[in-house]
This record gives C-alpha cells, structure tokens and sequence, in this order.
C-alpha cells in the first residue's frame, strides 16, 4: 500500500536551507503517525543539494530524491512531483522554511474532518516580505480576480494540501507554463484554509527574481483571462477612432483656409498610434506564442534520477504535463 501523505519539496541551489529543512520536516511528519513520503525535487541544482539529498536519503527512509536533468523552473518542479507522489494527500511546500512545516498536521486534519478536497495555507501576517513585494502581490491578485473567472486565494502561495483526486485533476492538464496557485483554485474543488505567519527565509537567497516574478505574472495573465485582448481590442478602436477625429480636423481647417501650423502634432499622433499597434501586438503574441509552445508538445521537464527505483529515466522519455497521469507504481 502505498503512503497516506506525501511531501513535495522542490529545490534549486537550497544546500544552506537544507539542513534546516530536515530538522524540522521529519519531526513534523513523525507526529502526525501516518505513513508518509517526502519527494525532494532537485530542480538542477548547481551546488551540493544532490549530494546533501543522497546523504539525509540514508538516515531518512521516507526520503525520496528526484533529480531532474535540467533547471525546469520552481512550478515544473511542483508539477514533476505531483506526477511521482503516491499519497492520498499530497502537500507542496517550499525547502526556505518561510511557510512552517508544523502547519501541515492541522491541514491534514482539516481535510479529513471536513472532507476537503484543497486545504491552503494563508499568510496572515507578510511582515517579513518587503514592502514592494506586499504591495505588488495585492495588487496582482486583485486584476488577475477581475479580469478573469478565477478566484484565486490571495495571500496563499505554493503552500497547500491536495486530495488524490485533485492531483490527478492537475496532472491531467495538458497545458505548458501552468502556474499551480491558480490553476487549482479554477479547479473548483472543495477548500478550507490554514492560516499561519509567514517568516523570514532559513538560509540562502531567494530564487525568485523580479524578471521571474513578471514572468510569473504574465504567464498566469494570459493562462486565465482573455481581458489583454479585450485591452488590445478597445486600444486599437479608441486609437482609429482619435485618428478619424484628427482627419476630419484637418480637413476642415483645410477647407475653411486655415491649415494645420507645424509638424510636431503630426508626429506626436503617428508616435502614438505606433506605440498602441505594438502594444495590442505584444499582446496577441503573447495568446499567440503559449499556443506555438502548446502546439509543440515539448516536455516542461526531464526527470533523471528517481531513488524509489535506483534507476536512471532514459533521456527520451517524456514528462510532459500531457503524460502527468503516468506515475511510477
């Protein structure tokens, strides 16, 4: 039989925080008395992170190590675990210790007595994030809510509780880019929530840039609103609308003898007209280029090495998110 819960943890570069981890993870899990697995995603790590994984896998038997061949990104990593996780219950959690592994045991209590499908963990306090970072979260989860049908739970993160049948919805999707924090709320399955304070990283940098923040922002834009488009559609009417207006202006200036003094206006309105073309294009390329990637077929990731088996995945083999419902028995 296999594990009630599993533990998904991707890392990439986390040979600072590891130690931590552990030292707080395996006590959390040991309490709970349920049969469990940790799947411990090396998202290529260029660091020690592997070797440090092989060495706790001795002394931890519940520790499992998947190695991917290649930096896949943080939500190809989830999603890589999800596919190999055998348990009833399969909890994301991120190796920095911001979100508190102690908090899983009351997920998981949640999810049995109220027959919950999600459970997720909400920050209730974000004092240890920046300024910057608390206001820009606020505000993109507010657009992303009224530009699409998708409630998405602010203040939660990566950090949740999903049900067998959850996972199994999500490895699925077919879908490239998917971001996780969005995609299961759109599921509409049966949630409740944990709330906890979220706190400062255990050790290390944070790998999430501001290039991969935006990233981030534009893939979970463009993944569950067509509201850019719109945005496009209604740039690029308002701006012929304005150029009909300016023509008819100047004809009947013309007309009445009194032509159009100087030439800045006139570049002023070819500029701008320019500038909306680019945009709405910009825009289309966006829907356009997620459906190429998706047309394509390419895996999100390559597993290399999983220890359940001891055996390297051949190089050929595919784990794209169209194979998610494959998963090693």
């Amino acid at each position: 039989m296999g594990p009630e819960l599993s533990v998904v943890v991707p890392m990439f570069n986390e040979e600072q925080a590891l130690p931590l981890l552990v030292a707080r993870l395996r006590p959390a899990l040991d309490r709970i008395g349920c049969a469990y697995e940790v799947v411990a995603v090396d998202d290529g790590s260029q660091d020690l992170t592997a070797a440090l994984l092989q060495k706790e896998r001795r002394v931890w038997p519940q520790l499992r190590v998947l190695r991917l061949r290649a930096n896949a990104g943080h939500q190809a990593a989830i999603s890589a675990g999800l596919v190999r996780a055998h348990g009833d219950f399969v909890v994301t959690i991120d190796a920095d210790l911001q979100d508190p592994p102690e908090s899983i045991a009351a997920m998981l209590e949640l999810a049995r007595s109220q027959r919950l499908d999600v459970v997720y963990g909400v920050r209730s306090d974000r004092s240890s994030d920046t300024l910057f970072k608390r206001t820009s979260a606020r505000i993109f989860y507010r657009l992303i809510r009224r530009a699409s049908s998708t409630e998405a739970v602010s203040h939660a993160g990566d950090f949740r509780l999903m049900s067998r049948a959850t996972v199994d919805a999500v490895n699925v999707l077919p879908e490239h880019n998917r971001v996780l924090r969005f995609v299961v709320p759109a599921l509409g399955f049966p949630s409740g929530e944990v709330r906890y304070q979220r706190a400062p990283r255990a050790a290390g940098a944070s790998k999430y840039t501001l290039g991969k923040m935006l990233t981030l922002s534009i893939d979970s834009f463009t993944g569950f609103s067509t509201a850019p488009l719109r945005v496009a559609t209604a740039l690029g009417v308002g701006g012929a609308l304005l150029a009909m207006l300016f023509a008819a202006y100047v004809v009947v200036n013309r007309l009445v003898g009194n032509p159009v003094p100087g030439w800045a206006s006139t570049v002023v309105i070819v500029m701008t007209m320019g500038a909306v073309q680019l945009l709405c294009l910009g825009l289309l390329g966006e829907y356009v280029g997620r459906m190429y990637l998706q047309m394509q077929g390419r895996p999100a990731y390559f597993v290399a090495y999983d220890s359940l088996t001891d055996l390297p995945e051949r190089a050929s083999e595919p784990t794209a998110p169209a194979r998610a419902d494959l998963r090693v028995e």
